[in-house]
């Protein structure tokens, strides 16, 4: 049997890895740049980026949170205040030690002015942020402060990929100040659930909200809590994280308030974050062996026009035509936004030039040619199933938001079931290990997905876990999360007492 042509090669199947940078690269998202572990982001991914801002900074506001903006320079003397916090980051700094450069005599440059203390490219902003804190809060009226700014950090990774791990990437993070721990511990969880909403009613991506065990906790905080996903190689993402950090920043920056009732206290703060790492989750979660394929409510363009045009005389009426069908389309609103449309009018072959659009993942292409005119018609395909349907012109134009709306849903629904087909609760360390190892020695990424099982070891255990089987916990789901009950049983790797289950997998 010939094996069926596709736009993207190798195929998921092949080789998931390459895949995903094919798939990168044949929607026009990104590119590496010059500068080793960094990504030039082209404007189709960044105006995808874009769109996941727009929405994610509507509903920061919508919770009571402003922007505002901090250095990218922060002294490392900032950093050693809060020793688990450095430790964490320590590996992963780029510093900044001189602040010129002049000509070294042989037709190049040299770092000539040394700084009095070097800079640490900024890997996260507690620290500096801290600082500033420390200085604008005096009294409980002060509080509480609910602060967002959109950023760039530096995390200098040695493994890079785009979109997924880079040296340099894009995000937003949250630092908030109360006066209480039961305050900052309901801004964590909110800001966990806003997160999961956002994944899901706008991603697509359905997601598993929990707790980090205590080896996995962000440096310096008390409790992490993180978003899981399953991508379709049925490893795990963590899409994003919310930090309960205690009084800990706050005691190493000095961030008091005089209470109510006149005493000092030291303030309780949170910390949380998405990045451009939601984009390659997107890509992982919904692409096919076509390209890319975009849930409407982020997508740049949610329709693209294609004209036909075989011959000159002809091509005035349907250009014409589409023009019209443009503006009627964009007067209909999806999901808080105009319906944004795309003409095509480029010289090239239809079966190409339709191709280019598969493979940047835009939800209904539609095509029109002079029998459509004739006919007051148009031709529509949906990309995430490939369904192919000749329509009134009015009906589709009075029908594409509830056409969008269907392709957003069916993706959700699809993503579920994948997730559903490809977790198991398993109760034997035998049958643990069997779900984990690859069933053929030529694909080894073929694996178990998600396991819920006992735990009740420490993090030691899963040290010994991760480096045996590359496998980690993900997070402890929230009750109600994922059929999480709570009840009490064994560890699956120990055999000590346990009091819940744990989600396992292999993971990004």
């Amino acid at each position: 049997m010939a094996k069926a042509k596709t736009a993207i090669s190798p195929t998921r199947a092949e080789d998931y890895p390459e895949w995903y940078q094919q798939v990168i690269k044949a929607a026009d998202m990104a590119e590496n740049s010059p500068v080793r572990g960094c990504m030039v982001i082209k404007p189709w991914g960044y105006t995808l980026w874009e769109n996941i801002q727009h929405v994610l900074d509507q509903m920061f506001k919508d919770t009571g949170h402003v922007n505002a903006y901090f250095p990218l320079f922060i002294p490392k003397s900032y950093l050693e205040k809060e020793a688990a916090h450095v430790e964490g980051f320590a590996k992963e700094c780029a510093v900044v030690t001189h602040s010129r450069l002049v000509d070294d005599g042989n037709g190049g440059l040299k770092p000539d002015s040394p700084l009095e203390e070097p800079l640490i490219v900024r890997p996260t902003s507690e620290t500096i942020i801290g600082e500033m804190y420390a200085k604008w809060v005096q009294s409980y009226r002060d509080l509480p402060i609910l602060i967002n700014q959109w950023a760039n950090v530096v995390r200098w990774e040695m493994r890079t990929r785009l979109f997924l791990r880079t040296a340099e990437f894009l995000w937003q993070e949250g630092h908030t100040v109360h006066a209480t721990a039961e305050e900052a511990m309901e801004e964590t969880r909110k800001m966990l659930a806003v997160y999961a909403d956002f994944a899901e009613n706008y991603m697509a991506m359905p997601v598993i909200c929990g707790e980090k065990t205590p080896g996995e906790r962000f440096p310096g905080a008390d409790h992490t809590f993180s978003i899981e996903a399953m991508m379709q190689d049925r490893k795990a993402l963590q899409a994003g994280t919310s930090h309960f950090l205690g009084q800990n920043f706050s005691k190493a920056s000095g961030i008091k308030f005089q209470s109510e009732a006149g005493n000092e206290e030291f303030a309780w703060t949170t910390s949380w974050g998405v990045s451009t790492r939601l984009i390659g989750g997107l890509i992982m979660t919904h692409a096919d062996d076509d390209g890319l394929v975009l849930p409407p409510r982020l997508a740049p363009s949610h329709v693209v026009i294609l004209p036909v045009m075989h011959k000159p005389e002809t091509a005035a009426a349907v250009l014409e035509y589409c023009e019209s069908l443009k503006k009627e389309l964009q007067a209909q609103c999806f999901a808080g936004r105009r319906v944004e449309v795309e003409i095509d009018k480029r010289d090239m072959r239809g079966g190409e030039k339709r191709w280019s659009w598969v493979k940047k993942g835009v939800p209904l292409i539609v095509e029109a040619g002079p029998r459509d005119i004739e006919n007051n018609a148009v031709f529509v395909a949906r990309r995430d199933t490939g369904e192919k349907v000749g329509l009134p012109r009015a009906e589709f134009v009075a029908t594409v938001a509830e056409r969008l709306q269907g392709i957003q849903d069916d993706m959700l629904a699809r993503a579920q079931a994948h997730r559903a087909e490809n977790t198991q609760t398993i109760d034997t360390l035998e049958d643990f290990k069997a779900y984990f190892t690859p069933q053929n020695a030529e694909r080894p990424e073929i694996h178990g997905g998600f396991a819920i099982a006992h735990w009740g070891g420490d993090a030691e255990d899963e040290d010994r876990l991760a480096k045996e089987m590359k496998v980690t916990i993900r997070n402890i789901p929230l009750e109600g999360q994922f059929g999480y009950d709570g009840e009490p049983g064994t560890c699956i790797y120990t055999g000590k007492p346990s009091t819940q289950r744990v989600i396992f997998a292999k993971s990004y």
